[in-house]
């Protein structure tokens, strides 16, 4: 109780002394190659993806990969020219239409293939890249990823995927920006036969030619963003159990270590109970059809859709810590908690640029309190969302630059988690905030979305015009800070740090009764009830700070 008080002040403390203070740092230089990354070309805009087949040979002993991804796309407008994406070292060897070789040029991690038949709107066609090499070591996976090469206890290899922040390029030909999804993707593995593939969606089949290998054949039926597709190779084990939820009955599937699988079997009864949290807070789950899975990895774990990677080592919290502080977070497993809701916020609904990317972590940061809510109640979830304040930084936006692949601050996770606890109190109506939830899957079911969009949707669902409260959160380093004073009588407020026209309501309690004020950013004022001594204590709920001007 001591460390949670002290962190809620020390959070005031921090506002009053460098409120007013708005980070400065220096303006990113940004390459070429940042833009040819980050932003929707004329060679990428022209035509839409429809389907993906990726087929990966994976040589673990040479760390080598070889291969082919067919592109199937719809034409938006007639172009003649495609760009394709593949980081080095790797190489494209050959790229064929219709049986034709066609004729292409590298300029850094982009191809620009040159396409020889008319390409008529509306038609349905499709490219064969042929790549090889030996892919980028992940150095610090995964957020510096890549493939991640080790061995388990017995000394059988134990290999991963792993690459969000670097992009999916980085071991595969694509599309490599967020913005456009394939509808559906096979993904076909070859491995050695004493090994086993775990990649996204349904196992269809499985081929075993007689020459020491095997190949492992998942097919996704659901959109699907590029940095959410994986491999996972392994000595796997497998169980499984199922899951009665809102629509009818999903498969849960686990691919541990096989010297782990008494420890995952104890430790992955947490999933039911999260899938309870999360369906009643977002609505079903949105894949369904590809079902759901844990699957153990070489590194700490991350969001690949359908297929969550986990490495917490069978053990609660983060690493075994609880990153709050107030004890909440070593009553579950922080990262299938955590990478499990981004199913919802990241997979269902996908940033279109990367500097939205507050989307994906600051709503998944937000499930975690929302997990405690529903099994531990309110004050459990407060109580952890405001111990998570001490890692904010404000050193930058949480939303990054545009077109260039740019993210925001880190900010992001915590800030944005805090930002959007701070919202429910402001709509102050549980159910429509439930509502909202549910409905932002809903309404970008499977599809991606911009901040704006989603502000957008907040705004018009909650009936109030919250454009201002989104500029200070997100575009906006300072905290607001709640100015006030007592005189004969009368309560003077405004808000301070602020940007032009922030006018967030807050609950605060004056002489132990609660009440809502509704500041500005011109000093307001409203009369009290006499006494000798007044004092206001704002809600720790709303993440600002306050100074009593006398």
């Amino acid at each position: 109780m001591i460390l949670k008080t002290f962190r809620i002040t020390l959070i005031t403390l921090l506002t009053v002394a460098f409120g007013g203070i708005t980070s400065i740092y220096a303006q990113q230089q940004f390459s070429k190659q940042d833009t040819l990354r980050g932003s929707i070309t004329a060679e990428r805009a022209w035509w839409d993806l429809t389907y993906y087949h990726l087929s990966v040979a994976v040589e673990i002993s040479e760390r080598r990969i070889s291969g082919s991804n067919l592109i199937q796309y719809k034409v938006l407008n007639s172009h003649q020219t495609m760009q394709i994406d593949l980081q080095e070292p790797l190489n494209i060897s050959r790229i064929t239409q219709n049986g034709k070789a066609l004729n292409f040029t590298r300029e850094g991690s982009a191809f620009f293939i040159e396409i020889e038949e008319v390409q008529k709107r509306g038609d349905i066609n499709e490219i064969t890249v042929h790549y090889s090499g030996k892919p980028v070591v992940a150095a610090r996976p995964p957020w510096d990823g890549g493939f991640t090469w080790t061995q388990d206890s017995n000394g059988k290899p134990f290999v991963a995927t792993s690459n969000q922040g670097i992009g999916a390029s980085i071991w595969w030909p694509n599309k490599d920006h967020p913005y456009d999804e394939p509808d559906s993707m096979l993904i076909s593995i070859t491995t050695p036969d004493t090994l086993m593939d775990v990649s996204n969606g349904r196992l269809r089949e499985v081929n075993e030619p007689g020459d020491g290998t095997k190949t492992w054949h998942w097919f996704v039926s659901n959109p699907i963003n590029n940095y959410g597709v994986n491999i996972n190779i392994g000595d796997y084990v497998h169980f499984g159990d199922t899951y009665d939820g809102e629509k009818g009955t999903l498969d849960l599937d686990y691919y541990v270590l096989r010297e782990n699988e008494e420890k995952a079997r104890e430790q992955f009864k947490q999933v039911k109970p999260m899938m309870d949290a999360f369906e009643y807070w977002f609505g079903p789950y949105p894949f369904y059809e590809d079902g759901y899975k844990l699957v153990e990895a070489p590194y700490l774990g991350m969001e690949h859709q359908s297929s969550v990677t986990y490495g917490n080592g069978y053990q609660n919290g983060y690493l075994g810590r609880d990153l709050s502080g107030s004890g909440w977070g070593l009553t579950f497993d922080f990262i299938i908690i955590h990478e499990t809701g981004h199913e919802w916020f990241a997979n269902n609904i996908t940033y279109a640029d990367v500097a939205d990317m507050w989307v994906h972590e600051g709503f998944t940061n937000y499930s975690e309190s929302l997990y405690l809510d529903y099994h531990n109640g309110e004050t459990a979830a407060n109580e952890y969302v405001q111990g998570l304040r001490l890692g904010i930084q404000n050193d930058r936006p949480l939303i990054g630059t545009y077109g260039v692949n740019q993210r925001g601050s880190n900010d992001m996770y915590n800030k944005g988690g805090n930002l959007l606890h701070t919202l429910r109190q402001v709509v102050a109506d549980d159910e429509l905030w439930r509502e909202i939830l549910r409905g932002l899957n809903r309404e970008f079911y499977h599809q991606t979305v911009t901040s704006r969009e989603v502000e957008e949707y907040i705004s018009e669902k909650s009936g109030r015009d919250l454009t201002s409260f989104f500029d200070q959160y997100l575009r906006d380093t300072r905290i607001p800070t709640l100015e006030y004073a007592f005189r004969e009588g009368r309560l003077f407020y405004r808000w301070a740090n602020a940007v032009e026209g922030f006018n967030m309501p807050v609950d605060v309690t004056i002489n132990g009764v609660d009440r809502r004020i509704e500041p500005t950013t011109t000093m307001n004022s409203t009369n009290m009830e006499e006494s000798e001594k007044y004092t206001l204590a704002l809600d720790p709920n709303y993440y600002v700070g306050s100074f009593n001007l006398l």
